[in-house]
């Protein structure tokens, strides 16, 4: 009794001998599956139909302003939100006028884009913290459009008596206007369209090493579009691929045209905005709010550019006209859909990631939810959500504040920022992509930890640059997709050994203590099967099995040629005797007929008494006479009783006798991959070696079934829930009971 209680010690895959191993055959005989019926059109008719609750649970889903506002905090949150609203507000003038610089409208139409989006969230969004409006990488987006379908040079003038030309701001501007508010709108529709398909999975296709290279190539267009007004040159616009480089070109070899003025007043703002921005981050703690830099710049470049007037002296660009009030709004014009089409799904999906990927950052920070598929019309800055955030802000009521102190901007105060220098905003843009440019520091971060990231940011920063944002995102996310595949194709395969006193299989070449079971393989992918990789898969268990497949598949082939060529002649043979002496031709045996490949003379001398020639099988016969026929074996490889094996064929025979196929890492099959596991179940039962599959999920059982895997030899005796289970019978199926122990604990007693 010491003994076994040793030896059982010493192979722990052997704790189950005496336990019942089921394969899956077996389990669905014993606990069968129950699959829930599927709902018929009627009952998800009669589920669909209206109802109060139903309506109720619409409306508060399309509007979940009814579900927070009854219930907010008064007293707790009020006094955060109209603190950390005032504050986000003051950052949305200087943002809104620069912002529209980069989509190519004049700088009012920013603070629209500052007021009409942050309300309406308040009505229909979900996130209590992100701070929509513009946004730089959107805006330059939509700068693109606008340089593309509307250049300055549809809007030439010509000059009475002269050939010269004038540019037409005016006129420009409102075809402008028009465009983008039409793009708007389209991007808009592509946005509901999507959050009522539910499509919210689509920005997972949008990978973290994918948007931070994006957004970093979009904020070098940022910048590069924001040089002529650093340097005050007029450049021509640009779209299209390497548009950038074309237009860097330009201003490059217009540099000795710098208006010395403007560069001089945007490199004093920018160090000023720099320099306080450092400041208020080192004093946040002692800080209420942040220091409006941007706003106070504004202010005082505003008050300097008229009082000295700069416009008039040097020559510095000003904002020009900003109407007061609200403009009527104007119905979008059709035509334009069908240029911009391509564009206007690009920024919906952009923007929706950006949004979404902030709402989810802040919903986790503060333990709430938002709504994926909860449709966004313009995009989130993460500037003002952390601002927003940070001065206190609890709910989407700051941004209602926000929205307010826009609204009076536009309805009274616009006028007075006439004489603003464009220089100016061009450096609040600029100072405002620093966060983006420290994206960089993610190369020698991704170089350590994933080089495939690496290399999926890479080719999307390059890509973005070469192509423009609208072709760079699309070359970006179909390459992110193409380095999925190429995973699956270069998975890593092994071969799994046992770690002693345990019941953990793991790779021998990886695990010194993992030992093969003798006679058998486990073999083990890391990825799904399908058809991307299923060649390649036969091919590395062929390789990894140490049995040359396909040369021992050809020598019994030939051999079996052979053989049948020597039956043929012995055949020829015999019939020639038979015609030279019929007498012993009638006196032969019946059962001396050919049975196949196997030799006549071989067989009628081992011919088992009490067998007979239409047996269908092995039988024994007992002390009474009676016959019993024995049952085939579920193994599938098992040869018939005529059937040649390897070694009557004068063959080796592999040391191999069974192989294991983990598939607790596939987690589906298709056509192919089935093709592939049958021709492994016909090529290794050529060579006398059982093949089984463990850790096969329900799902891929599913689709064996479905795909007509299972058949006479491949049954789902072939199937186990777990390796340990297809070891515990092939080790059993093989006449012993389980392998033997290597060594033996020193305290074992005969």
């Amino acid at each position: 009794m010491v003994m076994e209680q040793s030896e059982l010690q010493h192979r722990p895959w052997a704790s189950q001998a005496d336990s019942k191993v089921l394969s899956e055959a077996e389990l669905e005989e014993i606990a069968p599956r129950t699959r829930a019926p599927q709902p018929s059109l009627c009952s998800r008719l009669r589920d669909a139909r209206c109802s109060c609750a139903v309506a109720k649970a619409l409306l508060f889903r399309f509007l979940p302003i009814l579900s927070w506002l009854p219930r907010y905090p008064v007293r707790d949150w009020l006094f955060g939100d109209i603190i950390s609203g005032f504050s986000v507000g003051i950052m949305h003038l200087p943002q809104g006028l620069a912002y529209a610089l980069l989509a190519g409208v004049p700088p009012v139409t920013g603070l629209y884009s500052s007021f009409y989006p942050v309300f309406l969230y308040f009505l229909f969004g979900t996130s209590r913290h992100i701070s929509v409006g513009p946004f730089a990488v959107i805006s330059i987006m939509i700068g693109s459009v606008t340089a593309s379908l509307m250049p300055n040079s549809n809007f030439l003038d010509p000059v009475n008596g002269t050939n010269e030309t004038v540019l037409n701001e005016t006129r420009r501007d409102s075809a402008r206007v028009e465009l983008v508010a039409t793009l708007t709108i389209l991007v808009g529709i592509f946005q509901i369209a999507l959050g009522l398909l539910q499509f919210g999975f689509v920005v997972t296709y949008l990978s973290d090493p994918l948007v931070r290279g994006y957004t970093t190539a979009a904020a070098i267009q940022v910048l590069a579009s924001q040089l002529k007004y650093v340097f005050g040159v007029e450049v021509a616009e640009q779209s299209g691929p390497l548009s950038m480089f074309t237009a860097f070109t330009e201003i490059c070899s217009k540099l000795p045209q710098t208006n010395v003025g403007t560069l001089v007043t945007s490199l004093i703002a920018m160090a000023t905005i720099v320099a306080v921005k450092m400041l208020s981050a080192k004093l946040s703690s002692k800080l209420p709010m942040p220091i409006p830099i941007e706003l106070i710049t504004i202010i005082v470049s505003t008050g300097i550019s008229y009082g000295a007037g700069l416009k008039a002296k040097f020559g510095i660009a000003v904002v020009g006209d900003i109407p007061s009030g609200m403009k009527p709004p104007v119905a979008p014009n059709p035509s334009y859909f069908g240029q911009m089409v391509g564009n206007a799904f690009a920024i919906a999906v952009v923007s929706y990631a950006i949004c979404i990927s902030l709402g989810k950052i802040f919903a986790l920070k503060h333990g709430y939810k938002v709504n994926s598929n909860q449709c966004f019309s313009i995009s989130g800055s993460m500037s003002r959500t952390l601002v927003q955030e940070s001065t206190g802000g609890n709910s989407q009521v700051a941004g209602v504040v926000a929205s307010i102190l826009i609204l009076v901007t536009i309805l009274k105060i616009g006028q007075l920022f006439q004489a603003l220098p464009k220089t100016i905003l061009a450096a609040i843009v600029i100072v405002n992509l620093m966060g983006m440019f420290r994206q960089f520091t993610d190369i020698c971060t991704l170089w350590q930890s994933n080089r495939i990231d690496l290399l999926i940011w890479l080719v999307t920063f390059v890509a973005t640059l070469l192509l423009n944002l609208d072709m760079g995102l699309g070359v970006s996310v179909a390459f992110a997709l193409l380095t999925v595949i190429f995973r699956t194709q270069l998975a890593h395969y092994s071969i799994l050994g046992h770690v002693s006193n345990t019941g953990i299989y793991r790779d021998v070449a990886e695990y010194n203590t993992a030992e093969e079971i003798p006679g058998v393989k486990i073999f083990r992918s890391s990825a799904t099967v399908y058809f991307a990789n299923a060649e390649l898969y036969s091919e590395a268990l062929k390789e990894k099995s140490g049995i040359n497949v396909d040369y021992l598949i050809g020598k019994k082939k030939k051999a079996l040629k052979k053989q049948k060529q020597q039956q043929e002649k012995k055949k020829r043979e015999e019939a020639k005797k038979k015609e030279a002496t019929p007498e012993l031709s009638e006196a032969s045996d019946p059962c001396s007929a050919d049975l196949g490949f196997v030799d006549v003379e071989m067989e009628t001398k081992t011919q088992e008494p009490g067998s007979d020639c239409n047996g269908s099988g092995p039988a024994v016969v007992d002390s009474n006479g009676s016959r019993t026929e024995l049952e085939p074996q579920a193994s599938g490889t098992q040869k018939t009783f005529n059937e040649p094996t390897l070694e009557s064929l004068g063959l080796k025979k592999p040391d191999l006798h069974s192989l294991i196929l983990d598939f607790t890492s596939v987690n589906f099959v298709d056509t192919v991959c089935i093709k592939i596991l049958k021709n492994i179940f016909r090529d290794f039962r050529e060579l006398e070696v059982d093949v089984f599959l463990a850790g096969c999920h329900v799902s891929i059982i599913d689709q064996l079934e479905k795909g007509n895997f299972f058949n006479q030899t491949i049954t789902k005796h072939h199937l186990f829930a777990s390796v340990h289970d297809a070891i515990a019978y092939v080790t059993r199926g093989q006449g012993q009971s389980m392998p033997r122990p290597v060594t033996l604990d020193s305290s074992t007693k005969l």
